[in-house]
């Protein structure tokens, strides 16, 4: 094992540890925001109707997965340039020396990647009260992880003194939403929807290490950072080990996994959707909404942090770089393990009590223009926000759409956001009494040998409903 691979490796990992028994909120597809047939428009903006009822098939009636991201991958892992006449891997670290330009894959400032998914359990909708009304029960789980440049830097690097790396964060949210939705024309202009949600939390981790320094002090390295996890899920208990020091007496307890003993809600909360659709004529069309304002209060903060803020350590070392056997540093991690056990790995503090969160809001606006000289031809223009603190993201997505027939439409966008651009499409077959729809709002690209997606940007939407 060897140290610069290794060390890094548990430092990113850190906040991730204390994911591991939480699930990976989509926004859902962007790419049939102007999809007339497209059932599930209630979801980008409540004041979409639809003339048609329909109701889901379970689990199946509108599923979302994303990811997002500014690096993956195709950043961390390289082509080995000692291979094949000097080592028999063909992959290796970005921490590999003989690589000419190891950080070119990574923000200059900071270095995002996210996952959201988005499952509708049961869903219906009918014409009813004077306008449309919506009944859904939702499943959303969002994870995002924001890392400096200075990190990376300083790992593949270590050309300076001292590097002020700066915080790390991690944040999921997990929990099911109960949602009523109701939308109505106001007059031949005006169309207005909103929607009121309970929501059941199941999971809740906030994870960061701030203040992250590092500092050259002869011929080892002093690293400080301030790490602390907040962990709320019913049920959820850290487990405790104690572990004997390689090099000196004594003994030091950590955490090394955790229990979940009856896990089920851990918290409540309420949120609302609010909607608006203005047409001025046949041709033009404005929209806009506002999603998920609202929050969760949850019963319990399972809190932990690390007891020694500071570690020392000779250096970093890549792992992948020769076929030799004889030049591993096991020993050498030994040798300071004992300092980065204290400093890598958190301690339980026990629960702090009740906190509350709030949910990501987002923000969509588009403009549609439908040709007046061939109709089933429209175009729309997105823009679409998510507040989510540290981890927010804006997107504009150009699109076209065609219903070619009556029970056939779809279309194809173009989109750039914080992370990247991207190409989009959505197919959307509605015959007589059926729906199934398919659509990406980011195309999957190029994959590796194991299918792990070069890039993280991706996404797949699919759901199939009955209507009548």
């Amino acid at each position: 094992m060897q140290t610069h691979h290794n060390f890094f490796q548990r430092l990113l990992t850190l906040p991730v540890t204390m994911l591991l028994a939480v699930p990976t909120f989509a926004q859902g597809l962007r790419s049939a925001y102007f999809t007339d047939g497209y059932l599930y428009q209630h979801t980008l903006n409540p004041a979409m109707g639809n003339d048609r009822n329909y109701v889901a098939l379970p689990a199946l009636g509108n599923i979302n997965a994303e990811t997002h991201g500014n690096f993956g991958y195709e950043d961390l892992v390289r082509d080995n340039p000692l291979y094949p006449t000097e080592s028999d891997k063909k992959k290796t670290s970005f921490l590999n020396p003989y690589l000419s330009d190891p950080l070119k894959g990574f923000n200059k400032s900071w270095n995002r990647v996210g996952a959201d998914v988005s499952l509708t359990l049961l869903s219906g909708g009918f014409k009813a009260f004077g306008g449309y009304n919506t009944v859904e029960i939702n499943a959303k789980s969002s994870t995002n992880v924001k890392l400096p440049y200075e990190l990376f830097r300083f790992a593949a690097d270590v050309g300076n003194d001292t590097y002020n790396i700066g915080d790390l964060f991690v944040n999921s949210q997990n929990y099911v939403e109960i949602a009523l939705g109701h939308s109505r024309d106001i007059n031949s202009k005006w169309r207005v929807g909103a929607k009121l949600k309970v929501l059941l939390g199941v999971a809740d981790a906030d994870v960061k290490m701030q203040n992250v320094t590092a500092q050259l002090t002869g011929d080892s390295w002093t690293l400080h950072g301030d790490a602390q996890a907040h962990m709320s899920m019913k049920g959820w208990k850290y487990k405790t080990a104690t572990k004997e020091y390689k090099s000196q007496e004594g003994s030091y307890s950590y955490i090394n996994d955790v229990d979940v003993d009856g896990a089920g809600i851990g918290g409540v909360g309420l949120a609302a959707d609010l909607g608006t659709v203005f047409r001025p004529d046949k041709y033009w069309e404005v929209s806009a909404a506002l999603l998920d304002v609202g929050f969760i209060h949850w019963s319990n903060d399972c809190y932990a942090t690390n007891t020694d803020k500071d570690f020392t350590f000779s250096g970093f070392h890549d792992t992948g770089v020769t076929s030799s056997e004889g030049n591993t540093t096991d020993d050498q991690w030994d040798k300071y393990s004992d300092q980065i056990a204290q400093f890598y790995n958190l301690q339980d503090k026990g629960d702090q009590g009740s906190r509350t969160t709030m949910l990501s809001a987002r923000m969509n606006i588009g403009v549609r223009y439908t040709l007046p000289v061939y109709e089933k031809l429209h175009f729309g223009l997105l823009s679409a926000t998510r507040f989510c603190g540290k981890h927010t993201w804006t997107e504009g997505r150009l699109s076209a759409n065609w219903e070619p027939l009556c029970w056939l439409d779809g279309g194809v966008n173009l989109a750039a956001n914080t992370f990247s651009t991207s190409m989009g499409w959505v197919v959307n077959v509605h015959p007589k009494g059926f729906n199934v729809f398919f659509g990406m709002d980011h195309l999957i690209g190029k994959v590796s040998k194991e299918m792990i997606p070069l890039s993280s940007n991706a996404s797949f939407s699919m759901g199939m409903n009955v209507t009548f």
